[in-house]
């Protein structure tokens, strides 16, 4: 960005130094921080929407912190941004999805309902950590403990969708009781991975040679590898080949995203379910971009 002046003879300064800038402590430093962006708001508006979708988690959320002082957020394009930064994290896309209908969202609240789920669970796990015992106890604190269960009678819902509402609700669809399943466990150190099965949606544990999986729509139902043909409805070896295998963060936000486009259809609202179309698109164009790379 060129050096710009304005009637009270400010200058707007190189990125670099204003990226050096954004996470200094001192309120000094910020409260000139925030009249400079405020001086310049075209340029302050585009510096915190690059620094947002492009830079390191920790630059990021103090740009965010900035970008919602000034009142400048615009939670549609955040959500846009990050679709075409390609820098994918799954909780982190996950809020942005969010603020998309709700912008005064403060995810900080979501995240330490998920901070408090794993420390529940950290409670009752012993060692030697065996994956199946550590579902079990996942299974207790989640369905059991907490209550989490599918969303039945108001399964179209939109809120279904949201990790918030299911957060606060302890109701969700497979897409998001799975979410919060791999992202509890992640917080107590066990990697598990979103499995995107046609018309159900699963998480699956590599730890060991032979996989297997949890059904978080079922209570957290675990089912061997041999045994998911059966499950799902169609042969093993149909299966083995893509659907039983880890979608993608950038797959898992899309499938999201689809979802809400026919919910909010169903509930009568185009407005809506034309954004989260868009959404759709934005996702499907980058990833055919990345195939033809």
């Amino acid at each position: 960005m060129s050096p710009k002046s304005t009637k009270n003879n400010l200058t707007w300064p190189s990125e670099s130094v204003l990226i050096s800038l954004l996470d200094d402590e001192s309120s000094v430093v910020r409260d000139s921080m925030v009249r400079l962006l405020n001086d310049f708001p075209e340029s302050g508006r585009s510096f915190l929407s690059k620094i947002i979708s492009e830079s390191d988690d920790i630059i990021s959320k103090h740009a965010k912190v900035i970008q919602d002082e000034l009142g400048w957020t615009d939670s549609k394009e955040d959500f846009i941004n990050f679709i075409r930064s390609r820098r994918y994290e799954l909780e982190t896309g996950w809020y942005l999805l969010d603020r998309t209908v709700n912008p005064s969202l403060d995810s900080s609240v979501s995240s330490l309902l998920l901070d408090g789920l794993a420390d529940r669970v950290r409670e009752l796990l012993t060692t030697p950590l065996d994956p199946k015992q550590t579902c079990i106890v996942l299974n207790r604190v989640l369905f059991h403990e907490f209550g989490f269960r599918g969303a039945g009678k108001n399964f179209e819902n939109p809120e279904n969708s949201f990790l918030n509402s299911v957060l606060k609700n302890k109701k969700g669809l497979p897409i998001t009781l799975s979410l919060i399943y791999i992202l509890v466990a992640r917080r107590v150190g066990f990697d598990l991975e979103p499995i995107g099965l046609p018309g159900r949606f699963m998480v699956g544990c590599f730890a060991r040679e032979i996989p297997f999986y949890i059904d978080a729509w079922a209570g957290g139902k675990m089912i061997d590898l041999e045994d998911m043909g059966q499950y799902i409805g169609v042969s093993i070896d149909e299966s083995s080949g893509g659907n039983l295998l880890p979608v993608t963060v950038s797959e898992m936000l899309t499938r999201g995203c689809r979802n809400l486009v026919h919910h909010y259809a169903v509930s009568g609202k185009k407005k809506e379910s034309e954004m989260f179309q868009l959404f759709v698109a934005e996702f499907d164009k980058i990833r055919g971009i990345e195939s033809n790379a």
